[in-house]
């Protein structure tokens, strides 16, 4: 199919593109995945690696699911594509019956995508023409916080609020408000949980009213933030996120991109958290990387304003060439039901208790600020000194240093400047999880070594 002697020519390998990677670097030391099975990675040249990280949240069945395989074999025979715009298909019409009945609250419709971005973009075009039709035009901003995600596209990264993803790009369209994000250990406003009473989210109220509530839509946000190291809220944050918005009148979105398909131990982080949002945007997990695929989910009051005669013309105006795609769907389908029948989201909790006792006594580095997470997703916040919180310096970079120390001695991970994370594939077993950690402690030693 390919010549793999030619993969890892810097020449060759200019005429791609990664992801937020610079390729002037990269191409001198490629890191090339030839094939992968469960929790693991083997490279062009035959190294192995352990996937910490399900891929980028992906990968949630883990590699080389035969369920998943045997299925999408089986649909590519029969169908690969039908058109969204005259038709739908068997797989996107069984998979949007199977979220309908799993989401939570009365989140009822279901649009089928491509990807996270999509998802986003999705959600907020239907709160826009939604406001429309229910008589209140005026109602167009959303509200997102300061170091959310919500994809890469113009709209999507508008609603972004990391400054990092933003500023190439800027201006953006108008109409997006942003607050600052919730981050105990660092609070933007200087103050102290429990006795804050949880202001961060009762500045929104604030922010409400100052924009005024005839203008603002919806309020977009992660249940638990990735971009600014895995922030977890407090428990009674995104309840009060939820009361605010009722008494406004505002929709509420989750980004569940990367905590949905039973990362944080239940099957949504609205039901960790134990709070329904109006619109519920998934990817990711959703097909756990065997095709791409993505979901928007909405609420029956919602839908009501796009249900009625074709004469009225209140159909949704949007829509996507690979939207319902029945290969996609048929991934979805049969991971879905495998996260559902092997109980996964259950596993995450189980093997997540066993990753966060092991990053506890790894703090006794002497660098780990802050250990957080829920389920199978746990960040570490990296400072030179926990006593005081004191940050390093912007230069030291230290969780990429510890990022390419994993990866030189077979582990995957996110890392950033300050925070790495592990997510691994939700049917991680002990030894492994073990092998991950030992790795990671070994990483963690040699570059605090090498500073």
């Amino acid at each position: 199919m390919y010549d793999r002697e030619r993969l890892t020519d810097p020449d060759v390998l200019r005429h791609s593109v990664l992801d937020f990677r610079q390729m002037s670097t990269f191409v001198q030391n490629p890191l090339i995945i030839e094939r992968a099975e469960g929790v693991h990675y083997w490279d062009i040249n035959g190294k192995h690696y352990y996937d910490g990280i399900s891929g980028i949240f992906v990968v949630a069945v883990g590699h080389g699911n035969r369920r998943v395989i045997d299925a999408m074999k089986t649909q590519m025979e029969r169908l690969c594509f039908a058109a969204p715009l005259h038709a739908t298909n068997g797989p996107a019409v069984a998979f949007a019956d199977l979220l309908a009945r799993i989401a939570p609250g009365d989140l009822n419709t279901v649009k089928l995508l491509s990807s996270g971005s999509e998802a986003t973009e999705t959600a907020m075009k239907l709160a826009r023409q939604y406001w429309k039709q229910a008589g209140k035009p005026t109602k167009y901003k959303f509200i997102t916080r300061y170091w959310g995600y919500h994809g890469a596209t113009q709209g999507a990264l508008a609603a972004t609020g990391t400054p990092s993803r933003r500023v190439p790009f800027e201006p953006f369209p108008t109409g997006y408000v942003h607050i600052p994000t919730v981050h105990c250990y660092r609070c933007p406003y200087a103050r102290h949980y429990p006795e804050c009473d949880v202001f961060c989210a009762e500045f929104l109220r604030q922010v409400i009213t100052l924009e005024g509530p005839e203008t603002v839509a919806a309020v977009m946000v992660e249940p638990i933030g990735n971009t600014g190291g895995i922030l977890v809220p407090p428990p009674e944050y995104l309840r009060i996120l939820r009361d605010i918005c009722d008494a406004f009148d505002v929709l509420l979105i989750f980004d569940e991109m990367i905590t949905g398909m039973g990362r944080t131990g239940r099957m949504f982080a609205a039901e960790t958290f134990g709070v329904t949002p109006d619109i519920l945007c998934l990817g990711k997990g959703l097909s756990s990387g065997y095709a791409p695929l993505a979901a928007t989910i909405w609420s029956d009051r919602i839908q009501s304003a796009f249900w009625g005669p074709e004469e009225a013309g209140i159909e949704f105006g949007h829509g996507h060439t690979f939207a319902g795609n029945p290969l996609s769907a048929t991934a979805g389908l049969a991971a879905v039901t495998e996260i559902l029948e092997r109980d996964l989201a259950g596993a995450a909790q189980r093997q997540g208790a066993r990753l966060e006792a092991r990053l506890r006594r790894m703090a006794e580095c002497g660098i780990f600020g802050e250990v957080r997470g829920k389920g199978l997703l746990w960040g570490v916040e990296l400072v030179r000194d926990p006593a005081t919180r004191e940050a390093f310096p912007a230069d030291v970079r230290i969780g990429k240093r510890i990022g390419a120390e994993a990866e030189k001695r077979g582990l995957i991970i996110r890392h950033d400047p300050d925070w790495i994370a592990l997510a691994p594939p939700l049917i991680t077993s002990d030894d492994e999880l073990d092998a991950m950690c030992d790795i990671l402690e070994e990483s963690i030693d040699a570059a605090m070594a090498a500073l």
